[in-house]
């Protein structure tokens, strides 16, 4: 299965959302509920009121995964923050890519705390957070270290909100 099989596929059904890793196991997703959007929404308006371009911030656009032997996987995940805008595509490469954050709901725990975090680290990607849905919304902000994500600091997403997104690289 390709990317443009899988743009297909959401195209013709918008009740789902569709990742393929790189080694072509698929996801079917149903679209994030209320406390998962405000959660995202939260972020992007507190990257971009912090003086982010919108230009660089976007939420649930498709990024191209690249993985061994020259494979290619999608992951949609919510907010992406990069160092400078990007051209129109469904699917988009991670060069650019500062900061992927993935909100955790029902049943993705595994996909966004294993799988995602690897692909994202082997990716290159320097900044990777993970949003619960816990009552505090803990966020745990990981940061590359040579070929894997080590936890940089775990907080509650009030506390982030209240700090700049250059403290964390972001600017």
């Amino acid at each position: 299965m390709t990317l443009d099989d899988l743009t297909a596929m959401m195209a013709a059904d918008e009740s789902h959302r569709y990742e393929i890793s790189p080694e072509g196991a698929l996801s079917i997703m149903p679209p994030p509920g209320y406390a998962h959007a405000i959660i995202a929404t939260r972020l992007t308006v507190w990257l971009a009121s912090a003086g982010v371009p919108a230009e660089r911030i976007a939420q649930a656009v498709g990024l191209r995964i690249p993985g061994r032997g020259g494979t290619v996987g999608g992951r949609i995940p919510d907010p992406v923050v990069w160092s400078k805008p990007q051209s129109d595509a469904v699917w988009l490469p991670v060069a650019d890519v500062l900061l992927v954050v993935e909100i955790m709901s029902p049943g993705s725990e595994g996909i966004d705390l294993i799988t995602k975090r690897n692909e994202y680290a082997a990716a290159g990607i320097p900044q990777y957070w993970i949003v619960d849905q816990d009552p505090a919304q803990t966020v745990t902000m990981h940061r590359l270290a040579g070929d894997r994500f080590t936890v940089h600091a775990t907080m509650p997403l009030a506390w982030v909100l209240n700090t700049s997104p250059d403290e964390h690289d972001l600017g």
